[in-house]
């Protein structure tokens, strides 16, 4: 006499253990974001936008420099890089570029001359990892083994102990500051109130 098929099959399934429809999917844990990510994705949050700044500590020197109102232009966006003109007055050689790297973020200072070509004292900057982990609002990037054989050769002793740094707090302000033991230069945009986009930095289309 043949066993029925359908006893056979419900307790193969109750022997087996096998797994609920109803039980819920495996989620994968959330990746976590550490404060260079949370500080590039709010600096993100401002592409395309231009902002008015001042400076709010300066020497002399500084206020020559920076006689016309500074205006920071959040230019170009990326996932792995960010785009910062800084435009004073007619004076469009200067941009800010942050960029990802392993575990933190980078800052190089790009200078061009007005028919776009390269400043001897260009593509300076730092690695935040080398001054710790920062915040989601503030990250600093002391100066690299580079920048010092750069400044070194220029004779600008006093600069291998720059650190730069960078604040953001959308919908308040955006900061650039360097520190050094003779030096505090800061300025602060204010990111409550756009402006016109200015025109594209030397070099740049």
């Amino acid at each position: 006499m043949r066993t029925p098929l359908l006893p056979l099959v419900l307790i193969a399934i109750l022997l087996c253990g096998c797994e609920r429809r109803d039980d819920p999917p495996a989620v994968a844990p959330a990746p976590v974001s550490t404060p260079a990510d949370a500080f590039f994705a709010a600096l993100g949050t401002l592409c395309g936008q231009a902002y008015a700044g001042a400076l709010t500590v300066s020497d002399a020197r500084d206020r020559e420099t920076f006689a016309g109102t500074p205006v920071a232009h959040i230019r170009e966006c990326s996932e792995e890089e960010i785009r910062i003109p800084l435009h004073v007055g007619e004076d469009r050689s200067r941009t800010w570029i942050v960029s990802r790297v392993d575990g933190g973020l980078r800052l190089k200072h790009d200078h061009r001359h007005r028919d776009g070509s390269e400043d001897r004292l260009t593509r300076y900057g730092g690695d935040s990892l080398d001054a710790g982990p920062g915040t989601a609002t503030r990250q600093a990037f002391p100066a690299d083994a580079e920048s010092k054989a750069l400044f070194l050769q220029a004779g600008l002793t006093a600069s291998v102990d720059n650190i730069w740094a960078l604040e953001v707090e959308p919908g308040q302000r955006l900061a650039y500051e360097l520190r050094r033991p003779d030096r505090h230069f800061r300025i602060e945009f204010d990111l409550s109130r756009a402006v016109d986009a200015p025109p594209a930095p030397w070099g740049q289309d």
